[in-house]
């Protein structure tokens, strides 16, 4: 539903109508099958919702909505758990798991770190040296890190939350 949307910006293709003639159409209304007097419709045009594009098939990380909000909750609530293995449990974190290769791996660590960048450094011409400029606390950044440390049996896995979720507990 486009309730409250300007659709005078849509471009329907050859063929189709556009809704710049100058009066509001009733969607929902016409939905419902009322037309108001306007006479016969055609549907293919203003029946179907804007749909997203559908996600193309490809061999990145599926990135579930919001995941860096869900790992910046995650890190903030992690840290003060009073049982931290019960967090980890409700968060769907698997502790032994098969990655997408079909290798078992268990998860041994947590990682959070956290980052403040407070100077930048510019090079002069040529590249000899540098300019380094302090940063006010408004340009300032803060950025956390999030790392789950797997065993695969021969060394150490850090998986971001994103690729965690792609693994298959056992």
């Amino acid at each position: 539903m486009h309730r409250g949307h300007d659709h005078h910006h849509h471009d329907h293709g050859a063929g189709g109508h556009s809704h710049a003639n100058g009066h509001d159409h009733a969607h929902e209304h016409e939905r419902a099958g009322h037309n108001h007097g306007h006479g016969p419709r055609r549907s293919a045009q203003w029946q179907t919702p804007h749909l997203p594009e559908p996600p193309e098939e490809s061999e990145h990380l599926h990135v579930e909505p919001d995941l860096d909000l869900v790992e910046k909750a995650f890190v903030e609530s992690f840290g003060t758990a009073s049982d931290p293995t019960s967090f980890l449990r409700l968060a769907r974190v698997p502790f032994d798991a098969v990655t997408q290769d079909g290798v078992r791996v268990s998860l041994l660590r947590v990682e959070t770190s956290e980052t403040t960048d407070v100077g930048s450094v510019m090079p002069h011409l040529g590249g000899a040296s540098f300019r380094y400029d302090p940063l006010p606390a408004a340009m300032s950044s803060r950025r956390r890190q999030l790392r789950f440390v797997y065993f695969d049996g021969r060394a150490t896995l850090p998986l971001t939350l994103a690729e965690v979720r792609t693994l298959a507990e056992t």
